[in-house]
């Protein structure tokens, strides 16, 4: 070999490998809703800035409508490091985090408001702390609204008004009971079923937020929203541990700004989100009505929380903090 052909050898490994380290720096992110969703666009301008302040050394992509799988999928891909990041519901996180579980509580947070100074501040950290240990790095915390009963026979104002009727609910046994404690029949479902079960009276109603009744049409066959808001389950914008680690700390500082203002601008977006659902569906008839009394649906979750308590007694200082928090 020549001295030429070595400097050439030389030359070429160093390319190959200046194309390597670009490859590593994009980061696959995983949406579950699509490009025009609140959470999507705030995870688009997260990416941006990203780009930006890190001068192109890490370009975060985002990849909408959950095409590279579904959450539970997409969650142990974060784990493994093979996705780098996400926007995941910390209402299917339990199975792997259980303190998350406190987040799947009813009533657990008053109203939307505490819910973002509680994940914003010391609160959230702890939940942030947990997620770490699983191989998950929350950077900030995004909104989901709140979650509320609709059906397809009468307007519900009391828990007796629950009584006999048959409500989805996402696969959680916290959920299960919640519909159980309050008369209704509870059964779990793929959310894809939800709008033919309703239609067809497998099931008489479900329980989401406003945007996810609009978006998902369910609004077209269950003409009766009652205001409960019994579920606030906050989202994290995260990123993978493993990914975590090899980031300089002056970068790792830099994103975390970029997340805290993507999580402001989802918040505001989805404020914006949920007015605009609740025009459409009362534009179409639907019929929204507030519980006449959230104590009494509040005072039936007790026996959840005490077995809850039972359970998972070094959750408990965690459900009195949230519950301290202003």
């Amino acid at each position: 070999m020549t001295k030429f052909t070595k400097i050439a050898s030389v030359s070429v490994l160093a390319l190959i490998g200046a194309v390597t380290m670009a490859q590593a720096d994009e980061w696959r992110g995983w949406a579950i809703h699509p490009e025009d969703y609140p959470n999507t666009v705030a995870m688009q301008s997260f990416a941006d800035k990203v780009k930006e302040v890190t001068e192109g050394r890490i370009e975060p992509t985002v990849y909408a409508n959950g095409i590279l799988g579904s959450q539970p999928d997409a969650i142990e891909q974060v784990r493994s490091g093979a996705l780098a990041w996400a926007n995941f519901n910390m209402g299917p996180m339990g199975e792997i985090v259980p303190a998350t579980n406190v987040l799947s509580l009813p009533f657990i947070f008053r109203d939307v408001e505490q819910m973002h100074h509680a994940m914003d501040g010391a609160v959230g950290q702890q939940f942030s702390d947990a997620l770490s240990e699983a191989g998950i790095v929350a950077l900030s915390w995004f909104d989901s609204g709140s979650r509320s009963f609709y059906n397809t026979k009468k307007a519900i104002h009391s828990p007796a008004d629950m009584d006999g009727l048959k409500f989805r609910v996402m696969n959680n046994d916290l959920y299960v009971q919640m519909v159980d404690a309050l008369g209704g029949n509870a059964t779990p479902m793929a959310y894809g079923e939800v709008y033919q079960s309703l239609q067809t009276g497998v099931i008489d109603g479900a329980e989401n937020n406003y945007p996810s009744f609009e978006s998902s049409n369910h609004y077209e066959v269950a003409k009766y929203y009652s205001v409960t808001n019994h579920l606030i389950i906050p989202e994290c914008l995260c990123v993978a541990a493993s990914v975590w680690e090899g980031v300089s700390d002056a970068d790792k500082a830099a994103i975390k700004d970029a997340a805290m203002e993507a999580a402001k601008q989802q918040r505001e977006l989805w404020a914006a989100r949920e007015t605009a659902s609740l025009d459409k569906v009362k534009a179409a008839g639907v019929e929204v009505n507030n519980v006449d009394d959230p104590a009494a649906f509040q005072s039936a979750m007790a026996p959840i929380y005490a077995n809850f308590i039972a359970a998972h007694p070094d959750l408990e200082q965690l459900i009195k903090d949230i519950q301290a928090t202003e």
